[in-house]
């Protein structure tokens, strides 16, 4: 069915010819521009694009082409992300539109002609909103979400909108509309959520950035998992009018991107006040000009960070990404911050219970639905009778419906636990002097597809105080799975916090794009790489996939022997190839990325022993460019 909904979009990609655009008397003329297969999107930011566009170097519909390229090799092909849940069918015509527009007038501003995706809880005019889940197939509002309409009046292209967690109510992206999303950084694990799809589209380059939402991490978690930067705002700083609410005390919009300038552009265009929600009235007076004009190298100068250690974990399986995002904080210490241990104490229990979600959520959604008299449904009661909904739902839809009345005695012990928690934290930055609080966007790294995301529990701080976090990429695990660290600041605080962020940035360059989804050559994915090592009386034959990570052997012998891949010279074994039990073979595993860069530098090796003398063994390296 996706395949239909990219449609004619991607028969032009894959023609690769040179980019159309109608002229005054509608006429499709050429622009003359190189075809999109030889422009390359991959890991291009906001300001590049922009300056390849004003350069003549590609159209806006070319951009939309290399994109749309990329979603076929990647998306629905390769290594299969799921990422995107449905295509604009008007792509191409809002592309050349724009690109006239600049031709006539000039740009209306650095997102003007920048293919961008979006969440789909987010009103889109042109496109169904479903939140993911089947119950809503088809549903049309008619109308943009105000965050989607301040991006559209900006120049922005909409490609197409993204896969979440079911309406939003989980943090590893599955859902009955959409199945389940892969991290492009290790495709066996989740990409976190419910913004996953974003996390895993802006990740893989299938847009410049991306919109999601973020109630309890749902911005932060994915950027973490996917090596983005994401932030939540202070509640208030954006309209959350026009998106399927989970719950309305905790719910806010925002952008993911790879860097922190094109977080900023996305940033500077969708927040401010809006009458359709007076809860975003409270941020006059609070947005600067620009969030771009604080992003300067030395904006860690001066800064007190203080580590809330309570936070980090102390089980085992906690180490791991406590150990990586220490390291963060040591760049940014090296920056010219000034960090500090600090005690929370009572925090991590006042921050557990003060999530508003199992008690809104119901009657969020039947309010929401109850304005379109023409809904598919009207109430998650209606979802669960109809089964429309994915497995992985049942019972937390089945516990959240159960809810018998809005305000009960449990609710108002939990907002008596979040105003602690505000006390809490405003004590500890008072205390201490500091201008951000530090500590892990997830304990632990990104859950295996199928398992429960562990060591979530941090994701609710922002929400349950509504104060602005960022999350920031810390590092990568040692098999490649990312990993980030999360900034939290005063109210309105946002620039600051991107100051922070900018400036660690520039130290660390931590952004690293993911192995699965490469540069395409001409228009495709990288064809799959062979090459033959015959070592000892072993003949092997290797295959590697590049998106896919992927090293396949065929291997035959002239004699018993055994034979194996390794990491480095004398490093452990990856793959054993042959046993003296068979004079035939043939296998396949997946590189981590950190295995994947070793093959690339001819670091991974072939050892052949034979039973004759098996202590004699013979190495040879894995000879191949790999990109």
């Amino acid at each position: 069915m996706r395949r239909r909904w990219l449609g004619a979009c991607l028969v032009a990609a894959s023609l690769g010819a040179a980019p159309l655009v109608a002229d005054g008397s509608g006429e499709a003329q050429s622009t003359g521009v190189q075809a999109p297969a030889d422009f390359d999107a991959q890991e291009k930011t906001i300001a590049e694009l922009q300056a390849a566009l004003t350069s003549g170097a590609v159209t806006s519909r070319g951009l939309v082409l290399a994109y749309l390229a990329r979603i076929r090799a990647y998306d629905l092909d390769g290594p299969q992300l799921n990422a995107m849940l449905a295509m604009n069918p008007k792509v191409l015509e809002t592309a050349d539109a724009l690109d006239r527009e600049r031709a006539a007038r000039g740009p209306r501003g650095p997102l003007h002609g920048i293919p961008i995706v979006i969440k789909d809880n987010f009103e889109t005019i042109d496109m169904p909103t479903t939140g993911g889940t089947l119950a809503l197939t088809g549903f049309l509002t008619g109308r943009d979400a105000f965050q989607v309409k301040r991006l559209r009046d900006a120049g922005a292209i909409i490609i197409g909108k993204t896969n979440l967690h079911e309406l939003a109510a989980g943090i590893t992206t599955i859902s009955s509309a959409g199945g389940q999303t892969r991290n492009p950084y290790d495709l066996t694990r989740t990409p976190g959520g419910s913004s996953g799809g974003t996390g895993a589209a802006v990740a893989a380059s299938f847009a410049a950035a991306g919109m999601g939402s973020d109630t309890c991490g749902s911005i932060r978690i994915p950027s973490a998992n996917n090596n983005l930067f994401g932030l939540r705002g202070t509640m208030g700083l954006s309209s959350r009018d026009g998106i399927i609410p989970l719950s309305h005390s905790q719910d806010i919009g925002g952008p993911l991107a790879r860097t922190v300038a094109d977080l900023a552009v996305m940033l500077d265009v969708t927040v401010g006040a809006d009458p359709a929600d007076p809860v975003s009235a409270a941020s006059g007076g609070h947005i600067p000009r620009s969030y771009r004009d604080a992003l300067t190298p030395d904006g860690l100068r001066g800064v007190r960070i203080g580590v809330a250690t309570a936070l980090f974990g102390a089980a085992p399986e906690d180490e791991e990404v406590t150990a990586i995002d220490r390291r963060a904080l040591d760049v940014m210490k090296n920056a010219g911050a000034e960090i500090v241990e600090v005690a929370t104490p009572g925090l991590e229990v006042e921050m557990r219970g003060s999530s508003l979600i199992d008690a809104e959520f119901k009657f969020d959604l039947m309010d929401y639905l109850a304005r379109w008299p023409n809904a598919p449904v009207h109430s998650l009661r209606e979802i669960l009778d109809r089964g429309d909904y994915a497995d992985a739902l049942a019972q937390i839809f089945t516990r959240r419906d159960a809810r018998t009345a809005r305000e009960t005695p449990d609710v108002v012990q939990t907002r008596a636990r979040r105003t602690a928690a505000i006390a809490l934290v405003a004590s500890a930055m008072e205390t201490n002097r500091l201008d951000a609080l530090a500590y892990p966007t997830l304990r632990r790294r990104a859950a295996p597809i199928g398992e429960t995301q562990r060591g979530s529990e941090n994701c609710q701080l922002s929400p349950a105080t509504g104060l602005p976090a960022i999350s920031v990429p810390a590092g990568f695990t040692d098999d490649g799975v990312p990993v980030g660290v999360e900034l939290m600041g005063a109210a309105w605080s946002e620039a600051r916090l991107l100051a922070m962020a900018f400036a660690y940035e520039q130290t660390a360059h931590p952004r690293r794009p993911p192995a699965s989804t490469p540069s395409l050559v001409n228009g495709r994915a990288p064809t799959t790489l062979n090459f033959v090592v015959n070592l000892n009386g072993a003949h092997v034959t290797f295959s590697f996939n590049p998106p896919a990570g992927t090293l396949a052997w065929d291997a035959t012998s002239t004699r018993p022997l055994a034979a194996s891949v390794h990491r480095g010279r004398q490093g452990p074994v990856l793959a054993t190839i042959m046993t003296n039990r068979a004079s035939e073979a043939a296998g396949m595993v997946t590189l981590s990325l950190a295995d994947r860069a070793a093959l690339r530098d001819n670091g991974l090796f072939l050892s052949v022993r034979t039973m004759e003398a098996p202590q004699s063994v013979q190495r040879a390296a894995l000879r191949v460019k790999a990109p």
